[in-house]
């Protein structure tokens, strides 16, 4: 069952691949699309059958590979992963929903986009190590060749900048699980097989400082995060939905399932450092977005900060700011998918992302009311206003934090109302303002327009109705978080949530 999700895409990556090259763009990207959908539908199948009540891994496989090297083929799905493959088979339908019908070598292109999907739902599914590391790594090249090949002025630049910054990523990942099994003296890669408790506590905090650290690039955490807005920035508008949407969640959940789940002790010891390392994140990222004059760059630095709330979560450790940290990993995939689409339609239709040249799109004179009004929408949810989905996320991770780590917390409060200030910044200069002339920009087309009304009708759903979200992940997160010798953890989403 669980295999389909990432052998349905690698399957799409190669049927499109062998298509004829007389075949129009438009139609192997319908073809795309179709893949896409069915993958989609998967998820949700999956996510009807899966048992809410139960906190531990669910339609699990194992089959053997190589015993030698202790790999096995594993897969389960628990509540810490099951929302992120719904995400990533929504970003990646909406991604190539949302890429233009004119792209060059659309074969190629869509393949990728294939390949980087079946990757990261390998990495979300894998209950082994060496499987998830190599899933982890699947994505490196083609996200590579997308930002190279489809992306701006300075893709290259760009592409080789990732690549390296990812590179040293998994490299420190892999040196940390291989230490992991020999020092344990594990035969096996398997999650099961390694108790990393038996290791006295430098070893353990050295091991974790692995993952951290590898995990830390790929979110990434200041300051390991100068590789992120280059990529995003010259990345085409739906690989950076994918970017910011799909790849970044594969660090923070890295983070939790490694770092927190196998090293319980040794996380409770560096917890405060995490903490504070969370705050740093989400006040630089809030600042620099403040000082951006590329609307794209801004929304790529508020990623930053948003990462640093999910860090906050995890530091804190309590079961309501675990499901905060999982609603925040979720909601941030949406609110940045439809930012960075926005952003992308503006572009091609205005010519331009600079703020001191756009003004006054909310006109009908400019001819994008209604994207100006997403923009507005998708602004508001970056910034956690209540009836949002960012609201509640927010909510979930700041009081679930607040009676561990007060000073880091409230940080990332002020962090929270700094959003606001840079997405007011870029609503006044966009949306509002005096027009300097009266030019009609092209028709945005309901097909340009159909991504953000879905991102946005989910938003807001999520927004009046949080345990919809939330009500996937509770159980396995409380059971995250027990072994964890911090403090209070009585408050659960359960009880945060009544009214």
């Amino acid at each position: 069952m669980l295999s389909v999700l990432i052998v349905l895409p690698l399957l799409a990556a190669i049927l499109i691949a062998l298509l004829p090259k007389t075949l129009p763009t438009s139609s192997i990207r319908l073809a795309a699309l179709f893949f896409s959908v069915i993958t989609f539908l998967w998820n949700l199948f999956i996510l009807l059958k899966f048992d809410i009540s139960n906190p531990g891994m669910q339609f699990q496989e194992n089959l053997p590979w190589n015993e030698t090297l202790g790999l096995s083929y594993q897969l389960g799905i628990d509540g810490l992963s099951i929302l992120m493959l719904l995400l990533n088979s929504l970003l990646t339908w909406i991604a190539i929903y949302s890429s233009s019908k004119q792209t060059e070598r659309p074969r190629l292109f869509y393949s990728l986009i294939f390949l980087v999907s079946s990757g990261v739902a390998g990495a979300f599914l894998a209950e082994n190590l060496l499987l998830f590391f190599l899933f982890y790594e699947l994505e490196l090249i083609p996200f590579y060749l997308l930002i190279s090949i489809w992306g701006g002025e300075k893709r290259a630049y760009a592409g080789i900048k990732f690549l390296i910054y990812t590179a040293v990523s998994g490299a420190l990942i892999l040196a940390t699980f291989l230490g992991m099994v020999w020092l344990t003296g594990s035969t096996s890669f398997s999650f099961d097989a390694i108790s990393t408790q038996t290791l006295s506590a430098g070893m353990q905090i050295l091991l974790l400082g692995g993952i951290v650290l590898g995990f830390g690039i790929k979110i990434p955490l200041v300051p390991f995060h100068t590789w992120l807005p280059d990529a995003y920035v010259e990345a085409s508008a739906p690989i950076a939905i994918l970017l910011g949407g799909v790849l970044a969640k594969l660090g923070t959940y890295g983070l939790l399932r490694f770092g927190m789940g196998m090293f319980p002790q040794a996380w409770s010891t560096i917890a405060p450092t995490l903490a504070i390392w969370g705050a740093i994140s989400a006040i630089y990222g809030a600042l620099v977005a403040i000082a951006q004059k590329d609307i794209k760059r801004m929304v790529a630095y508020s990623s930053i900060g948003h990462m640093g709330y999910i860090l906050l979560a995890g530091a804190a450790s309590t079961a309501l700011a675990l499901v905060g940290a999982v609603a925040q990993m979720f909601s941030h995939g949406l609110i940045l998918a439809i930012l960075f689409h926005l952003v992308g339609v503006v572009e091609a239709k205005v010519g331009t992302r600079e703020l001191d040249k756009l003004n006054g799109l909310m006109s009908p004179i400019r001819g994008l009311p209604l994207i100006s009004a997403l923009l507005v929408l998708s602004g508001m949810a970056s910034a956690g206003i209540p009836g949002l989905t960012g609201f509640i996320a927010e909510f979930l991770v700041f009081q679930g934090s607040f009676a561990n780590f007060p000073i880091p917390t409230m940080l990332c409060v002020v962090a929270s109302g700094l959003t606001a200030v840079y997405f007011v910044i870029l609503l006044n200069r966009t949306c509002f303002g005096k027009l300097d002339n009266n030019a009609y920009y092209p028709k945005v087309l309901w097909s340009e327009k159909m991504p953000a009304l879905i991102l946005s009708a989910l938003i807001i759903f999520l927004g009046v109705q949080p345990t919809w979200l939330v009500r996937w992940t509770e159980p396995t997160t409380t059971a995250i978080v027990a072994p964890i010798p911090a403090g209070e953890k009585v408050v659960t989403s359960e009880v945060a949530l009544k009214p």
